[in-house]
């Protein structure tokens, strides 16, 4: 316990602490005389101001100089200053006479005694003063007393004995020590807390044990074979020692400089500046290769954080640790490269992530070259020599590289030149140094001047090569870094550029295939919409960027001056979906020719589907399972089958929907039906848009359910909007979000068809679609009635020939003279025929619209059919001829039977010439 007592006495933190209390002391011993020398001055000035203040106003108090002027002074006086030193609380109030004379005092002995040292209130002036003599050291006031014409007739004197202002100071003596006390014991305990956090921190160690441990510290610090430094956060170098100073040359006047003004080449600069946190980092400086550790230091003594940074010179180990640690570096730029090369099947973005990834930690500049093929997306020719190529990428560790820009066409003219060597070799090719490289000045020798004059100095070509073919070239430029490319520096470029050629040669792959399945999709799609008056259509279709997907759109012309409007999806991306889409359309063309409702056409399409993807499913299967006399699969190796399993798998067209609208001009009904499609939006006349209710049918393929049309009339002037689903909802849109949008944009009054696909696409587009998108916007009309002509006829034979004239007089009222005559014969054939063999009841419809239309109806569901007569048979030969002068016919059915219907041009120059005159009322009775 002693030698712990004594060890702190004799500490630093002792000494710091006995210094601390003694200073403690002095001050509070000074802090409390000057405060009793301040009492003791302001009780005096206290008791002047009082004893001066008393003397005034007895001096002046009315009656005061009749009394002095009376025979008897004192007996009038000496009460009233009695009574005024009680109130006032003076030790005394004396009235005296020019000469000093009492006439009043406290002590009535002294009445009729001079006082001294009256001579200034004699001549007039009051004064006050510490008055020391008899009776008593007094703080007196002396105040002349004038009469009426203000001569000086007698004195007053008041004052406090200064015993008594002693006794006021020595009342606040308690106070005065116990404040003291207070804070000398504070001062003290302050002092002792101050002490053991110093004990704590030197840990009890006296002022020579400190001096000799700082002694050590120094001589450890420069000793030691290893460089330190300190830097703080503002870059300031705070310590360096010895070693660090011979490692990195620094000057000795090093501490308190910035960093950046230490004169270290840029690489030291920027690793001591950045801040970054390494361990064992082999970085070369100069010619030493050193093994930096860089740690953030607390903030200590007010000084901000900072960072130590320690050296070790491993120059020695170079050809060990640096190989290992470049071995490591090289090992993760590659896995990057093939981490961060190919990220999106573009070519010249695949290009550019080439670039990007080897600046700076492998070139300085990296330029990358391809073939013009390559960038359509076409193969490249075999073999040759190639002598330019289009620059498709650049990067740099600054943007003011004197290397040629994106797009310039590069030519490689001089066979001795880096790139043209390294083509022509087929590997990779060094030009450590570019002053020595004559073929590539010689290539463009006022460029190369600028290259050298800006820095470049070391080069690497390598060629891009996949599947034995070139795709282009990468170049690696040096210029900041100083060391050249090595031979170790040429193989990883080799190996890096064969990586980067692959995702590039993928990329353009699919561009191929992109640009096939958007050529294909196009082709398919139609290109030029029929002549038709039912509807004013126009339409967008846009491929995704991703890959073409099968959507389709079409307008189909109907018999009736009626129009098929269709939209549809198929699953799936690429060649696939588009010949797919192909596909459907010609099936659903082909059934439209037969006149079917919406939903009878989606049942037959959705049939075919199915037959379809059972028989292709079953050829995959017999491709794949089937096998020979030895029990050997046939169709291949294991590998090749389950590819052909999954191109037949791969092939269904099952998720396909469509959606199929029938609109008729004549009496402005339309009817719809929908295979898993998004039904149609419909924009009234007045502007309003709705989406009209439709039963939700199953995709396309699924089978087992049938499918559900229905119908509405549209007011004149109305308009349809079909789409697919890519233009309405994305990855970052759902559907319903879509419809609102879409609703919003069709809303806008005063636009054309053309004019409203473009405000929906510039509204609803996705800067890059997932999905294809198909538009198609259709403006009803109505036909005007003056263009249509009904009769209703009775099922007797007379009735032929009234139809026949009454058609005849429309046909003239309409101008259509030229072909009455054909018109007349098929309109006499077709109701004759539906007379003699069809059911009440029966009605003609004529329709001018681009060709002159005659329907005939009844109420039979049987269907005609065209044949040849024999020359025996009565019959059979109507029908024929209506053939041969219609321009088309056919046959359509209705909820209450059939309508045959024929078309024919308006004007009668195509028409054939009958070989003589017919007679029509004979044709009447001609059979079917």
């Amino acid at each position: 316990m002693s030698a712990r007592l004594s060890r702190g006495v004799h500490s630093v933190a002792g000494q710091v602490f006995a210094l601390q209390a003694v200073i403690v002391l002095l001050l509070i011993t000074a802090a409390a005389l000057a405060l009793v020398f301040q009492a003791r001055f302001d009780s005096q000035r206290d008791a002047r101001n009082r004893s001066l203040a008393a003397a005034e106003a007895f001096a002046h108090a009315p009656g005061l100089p009749e009394a002095l002027m009376s025979h008897d002074p004192t007996a009038v006086l000496q009460p009233l200053a009695e009574a005024a030193r009680r109130a006032s609380g003076l030790d005394f109030i004396a009235v005296m006479d020019l000469r000093g004379v009492r006439y009043t005092d406290s002590r009535p002995e002294l009445i009729g005694k001079r006082a001294s040292d009256i001579s200034r209130a004699v001549a007039g002036e009051s004064f006050t003063q510490v008055f020391k003599g008899q009776p008593s050291d007094a703080v007196r006031a002396v105040v002349p007393v004038r009469n009426a014409d203000g001569e000086v007739i007698g004195l007053v004197g008041t004052g406090i004995e200064v015993e008594n202002v002693s006794h006021a100071v020595e009342g606040q003596l308690p106070l005065l020590v116990g404040a003291t006390a207070g804070g000398l014991l504070l001062g003290t305990a302050g002092a002792a807390l101050v002490s053991r956090r110093l004990l704590h921190q030197t840990r009890g160690l006296g002022a020579a044990e400190m001096t000799r441990m700082n002694e050590h510290h120094e001589a450890v610090l420069h000793a030691v074979r290893e460089g330190v430094l300190i830097i703080g956060n503002d870059q300031r170098l705070i310590l360096v020692n010895d070693e660090a100073r011979r490692l990195l040359d620094l000057p000795q006047d090093a501490e308190e400089r910035h960093v950046g003004d230490l004169g270290l080449d840029p690489r030291t600069t920027e690793l001591l500046a950045s801040g970054r946190v390494v361990t064992d980092h082999v970085h070369l400086a100069g010619d030493r290769l050193l093994a930096v550790n860089v740690r953030p230091t607390m903030a200590y003594a007010g000084r901000p954080a900072g960072r130590v940074v320690t050296l070790r010179d491993s120059t020695e180990l170079a050809s060990v640790s640096g190989r290992a640690e470049v071995a490591r570096s090289r090992l993760q730029l590659l896995y990057d490269a093939g981490v961060r090369i190919g990220t999106t099947l573009d070519v010249a973005r695949t290009a550019e992530e080439l670039s990007e990834v080897a600046v700076p930690r492998f070139a300085d500049y990296v330029t990358v070259e391809l073939l013009e093929p390559v960038l359509r997306g076409d193969e490249p020719s075999r073999g040759g020599v190639y002598t330019e190529m289009r620059r498709a990428a650049i990067s740099g560790i600054r943007s003011d590289s004197p290397l040629q820009p994106v797009g310039d066409l590069i030519r490689f003219e001089v066979p001795t030149a880096p790139m043209a060597a390294a083509l022509d070799a087929g590997h990779a090719v060094l030009a450590a140094d570019l002053n020595a490289a004559m073929g590539w000045r010689a290539q463009d020798s006022q460029g190369t001047r600028v290259a050298l004059e800006y820095g470049l100095h070391s080069l690497i070509s390598v060629p891009l090569q996949a599947r034995g073919v070139v795709l282009g070239m990468a170049n690696f430029w040096r210029a900041d870094t100083p060391e050249p490319f090595d031979g170790e520096d040429l193989s990883f470029a080799e190996e890096l550029g064969a990586r980067a050629a692959v995702s590039i040669d993928n990329a353009r792959r699919f561009t191929r295939e992109h640009a096939m399945a958007v050529t294909l999709q196009r082709s398919l799609l139609p290109r030029v919409l029929p002549d038709q008056s039912a509807v004013d259509v126009a339409y967008r279709y846009l491929p995704a960027k991703a890959g073409v997907g099968g959507d389709w759109f079409d307008v189909i012309q109907l018999p009736g001056a009626r129009v098929a409007l269709v939209v549809g999806d198929v699953v799936g991306h690429g060649v696939h979906a588009a010949a797919t889409m192909g596909r459907l359309r010609t099936a659903v063309h082909n059934f439209s020719t037969l006149d079917l409702p919406p939903d009878e056409l989606l049942g037959h399409l959705d049939e075919l589907i199915n037959r379809i993807d059972q028989d292709e499913a079953g050829g995959a299967g017999t491709a794949d399972g089937t096998a020979d006399g030895n029990g050997n699969g046939s169709g291949g190796s294991g590998d090749e089958a389950e590819a052909d399993g999954r191109a037949g798998r791969a092939s269904s067209v099952t998720g396909a929907t469509c959606l199929y609208a029938v609109y008729d001009p004549v009496s402005g009904r339309c009817r719809m039906a929908s295979a898993g499609h998004p039904g149609p939006a419909l924009i009234r006349p007045d502007g309003r848009v709705e989406f009209p209710e439709m039963p939700a049918g199953i995709p396309l393929g699924v089978g087992g359910m049938p499918f559900e049309a229905v119908e509405f009339e549209l007011p004149e002037g109305s308009r349809l909007v079909l789409f697919t689903d890519g233009l309405v909802e994305d990855r970052d849109r759902d559907f319903d979000t879509g419809l609102r949008l879409l609703a919003e944009t069709l809303s806008r009054p005063g636009r054309s068809p053309d004019q409203a696909c473009s405000d929906v696409l510039a509204t609803m587009l996705f800067p890059v679609p997932s999905d294809d998108i198909a538009l198609l916007v259709a403006d009803t009309r109505r036909l005007e009635a003056d263009r249509i002509a009904e009769w209703e006829v009775p099922v007797e034979h007379s009735a032929v020939s009234r139809v026949r004239n009454a058609g005849s007089a429309q046909l003239v009222e309409w101008g259509l003279e030229d072909i009455a005559f054909t018109a007349e014969l098929i309109l006499s054939e077709l109701v004759t025929n539906a007379i003699r063999y069809g059911s009440a009841p029966v009605g003609v419809r004529l329709i001018r619209d681009r060709s002159l239309i005659c329907e005939v109806s009844d109420g039979s569901s049987t269907s005609p059919h065209l044949r040849y007569a024999a020359t025996t048979d009565e019959g059979g030969r109507g029908l024929f001829l209506v053939a041969q002068y219609a321009e088309r016919w056919g046959t359509r059915y209705t909820d209450r039977g059939k309508v045959i219907w024929a078309e024919l041009p308006l004007t009668g120059g195509a028409e054939p010439q009958p070989p003589a005159p017919l007679d029509l009322d004979a044709l009447e009775d001609l059979a079917w």
